[in-house]
């Protein structure tokens, strides 16, 4: 997924992945943005299934997905394995900053297409938090629109939207482009709520 050789076991679990998705009866729109850096917005979030489907959906649109995880998930005997799955640890201690250590991993990078998931809870919550954009205002690169559809079982990622710094204004791309997506638990969806940044 990342840029780590993958060894057996992350092969393994991708190619059961695989399967098990096709099984599903999904199906993926097959729209991939040409740029090779950008945020992609996970979302809505409403199930642990999210996260699997959407890792599904990357292989079959065979783009390397990338996500943040806390450093503490990246020790033995588990951290080979995250990292070969495009695992990024991410020290959350109140010296460090998460934003700027996602900046500076884009500058490190020719190709990062890294995960966000803005809601930060699988549960209702009243704002989405802001850092996914932030990230990409300071790293200068695209925020795509990720989607997984469950009345359609139709996943996909959407058109590249640049940000302006009027985070209101480019949200409201945002949240036309998912105004018609059903989540898993579509009374836990937040779509509705992401302006007011």
């Amino acid at each position: 997924m990342g840029e780590t050789k993958q060894g057996w076991a992350a092969r393994l679990f991708l190619w059961w992945l695989r399967g098990w998705y096709a099984r599903q009866g999904w199906s993926e729109e097959r729209i991939i943005p040409a740029e090779r850096k950008f945020v992609v917005i996970a979302a809505p979030h409403t199930s642990n299934w999210d996260f699997l489907y959407f890792l599904a959906l990357a292989q079959k649109l065979d783009v390397p997905l990338c996500f943040m995880g806390k450093s503490s998930l990246f020790r033995w005997p588990f951290g080979r394995f995250m990292r070969e799955m495009g695992g990024i640890p991410v020290d959350r201690s109140g010296s460090h900053n998460m934003v700027d250590q996602m900046i500076a991993e884009f500058s490190r990078r020719t190709t990062f297409m890294l995960t966000i998931a803005p809601e930060g809870t699988r549960g209702k919550v009243r704002q989405w938090k802001t850092g996914f954009y932030h990230i990409a205002m300071g790293a200068k690169v695209p925020l795509v629109c990720g989607l997984m559809d469950y009345a359609k079982k139709r996943g996909g990622l959407g058109p590249a939207i640049w940000p302006t710094g009027e985070y209101d204004k480019d949200m409201e791309k945002v949240s036309a482009y998912y105004r018609s997506c059903t989540p898993k638990y579509p009374d836990k969806g937040n779509v509705g709520l992401i302006t007011g940044g």
